[in-house]
């Protein structure tokens, strides 16, 4: 047998070298995409998500289908503040009698992205379950509603809210007059539309007597992010909350 003849029996032939870069090709995607899957789960996880408004309670901050982005570095990490816009899970009682709002179009294929996009923290099928509202009082605080001007008062300092919506003519922060002193380790929260929204006003008979435990908040929102003529930068009125502060803050 000659030396050529061994060399072209101990070469590859020209099919297996195709299979195995197929197969190479097929295990590097595979990899890429739970590599992609991981890293959108932690993100998910531990640091950004995103959520759509169902309602019109947020009105003329959010508007109704607006996405948002939500930090959920807070509060485990990051304070909340006061002003701040957060999304928080029930704590029980504050949707009974709300309609969810579909998520779903019908369409297997796209019904199944959406939900994929949901687990990875990148879609918003699981909005019905969560409430978004801006925070007003912190653990400690007493807030009361209304002085002569219609103000609401956190700490005994008034509050000129430029983000709230009231009806034409309106000038009372809040229909109902009210003076709370937030327990420890939870939130008073109330939705910037005030005449329609059931905020922490109107839910002192559920379990949480009002209140939203800090372990139910999921992050503050801090962007809108579709549609994209709506992105704008969520703020959170550190002006208007100037003065509140109790002493050893």
């Amino acid at each position: 047998m000659t030396n050529d003849t061994v060399r072209r029996a101990l070469r590859p032939r020209r099919d297996d070298g195709k299979k195995r870069g197929i197969g190479t090709f097929v295990r590097d995607v595979l990899v890429i995409f739970l590599a992609a899957l991981l890293i959108s789960f932690l993100i998910k996880t531990f640091l950004i998500r995103s959520f759509y408004i169902p309602s019109g309670s947020m009105e003329q901050t959010l508007q109704i289908n607006d996405r948002i982005i939500v930090n959920e570095l807070v509060p485990d990490l990051v304070d909340v503040k006061r002003g701040d816009v957060v999304v928080f899970t029930d704590p029980g009682g504050w949707l009974d009698g709300t309609a969810p709002i579909s998520t779903t179009t019908g369409n297997p294929v796209s019904d199944g992205i959406s939900w994929f996009l949901t687990q990875v923290g990148l879609g918003a099928q699981d909005s019905n379950d969560h409430l978004i509202k801006r925070v007003i009082g912190l653990p400690g605080d007493t807030v009361e509603c209304c002085n002569d001007f219609g103000q609401m008062s956190v700490n005994g300092v008034p509050l000129a809210e430029p983000y709230v919506n009231l009806p034409p003519g309106e000038t009372r922060v809040s229909a109902d007059d009210f003076s709370v002193t937030v327990p420890a380790g939870s939130l008073w929260v109330m939705g910037d539309n005030r005449y329609n929204s059931k905020d922490s006003r109107y839910n002192g008979a559920t379990p949480s007597k009002g209140f939203v435990p800090m372990s139910d908040v999921v992050g503050r929102a801090f962007v809108i992010s579709w549609p994209t003529a709506r992105w704008t930068w969520l703020g959170d009125y550190p002006d208007v909350f100037r003065g509140t502060e109790r002493e050893g803050e």
